[in-house]
């Protein structure tokens, strides 16, 4: 897999380590997008056709071993696409690893972004460091989907933890200095949020970000936002991500 030169002369070093890289103008702000994908013939187009309607720079497919016609549908539309081993991890870290954007943003295949999420990045992210994700909207009329989405905008708020169905994002430098995702099974998203608000506080932009309700329509609307808090919990308390996975089935299973 080639990966697309960059011009060293934009970057330079603040101490021994940390990397830091000069954010353009806004105007030319370049947004990456990494969309990683395994079983999604279904979903695949819309994402991408959102991506380029919210004005991204790139949009950036990581398939992990599709067999439905995931691929032959996304080379159908205009998009980077690349093979990587399953596991989403793997596969953001592969896209984030090709993206030549300013600005990575790691978007789920079943969720939507608004049509002016570039702008909103351009005028939110000034600094060279930071990260953050949209407030949500998930397509569901019911009154629990409503308390769902006001529970994940208060996490970002008060608790500093991005998950990666709010559209997970974060400048090249912050990346680069607090990356990449943990390879684990599960949790990656919430194991690298935990360590990116040790040093920044995120930015919750407002979207919103449309989100599909297969996961709760599948499992149940209290019964899925209970396991997800309970591993969490369980997280913390030390247990492995590799056994947590056991309890999390991927959707096409």
């Amino acid at each position: 897999m080639s990966v697309t030169s960059r011009d060293p002369s934009r970057d330079f070093f603040f101490g021994a380590n940390a990397l830091v890289r000069f954010l353009p103008a806004e105007s030319v702000l370049k947004i990456s997008v990494v969309i990683p994908v395994i079983n999604e013939a279904a979903l695949i187009e819309q994402a991408i056709a959102s991506s380029w309607a919210a004005g991204m720079h790139q949009v950036i497919v990581v398939d992990g071993g599709s067999t439905d016609g995931t691929e032959e549908i996304a080379r159908q539309q205009k998009c980077e696409w690349l093979h990587s081993e399953p596991g989403r991890a793997v596969q953001q870290n592969a896209g984030a690893a090709f993206a030549d954007g300013d600005l990575l943003l790691f978007l789920h295949v079943d969720t939507v972004l608004p049509v002016d999420a570039a702008d909103q990045l351009r005028q939110a992210v000034k600094a060279p460091r930071g990260f953050g994700g949209f407030r949500q909207t998930i397509g569901h009329p019911g009154r629990l989907f409503r308390w769902i989405e006001a529970g994940n905008a208060w996490r970002i708020q008060r608790c500093g933890m991005v998950y990666g169905d709010q559209g997970l994002f974060l400048t090249r430098a912050t990346w680069q200095e607090l990356g990449p995702f943990p390879e684990e099974p599960l949790m990656e998203d919430y194991i690298l949020s935990r360590r990116l608000r040790k040093r920044l506080r995120p930015i919750l932009l407002p979207g919103p970000l449309q989100v599909d309700p297969r996961r709760w329509m599948r499992h149940g609307v209290i019964r899925q936002t209970v396991r997800n808090r309970l591993i969490a919990t369980a997280y913390l308390a030390g247990v492995s991500p590799t056994r947590l996975a056991a309890y999390y089935r991927r959707h096409d299973r």
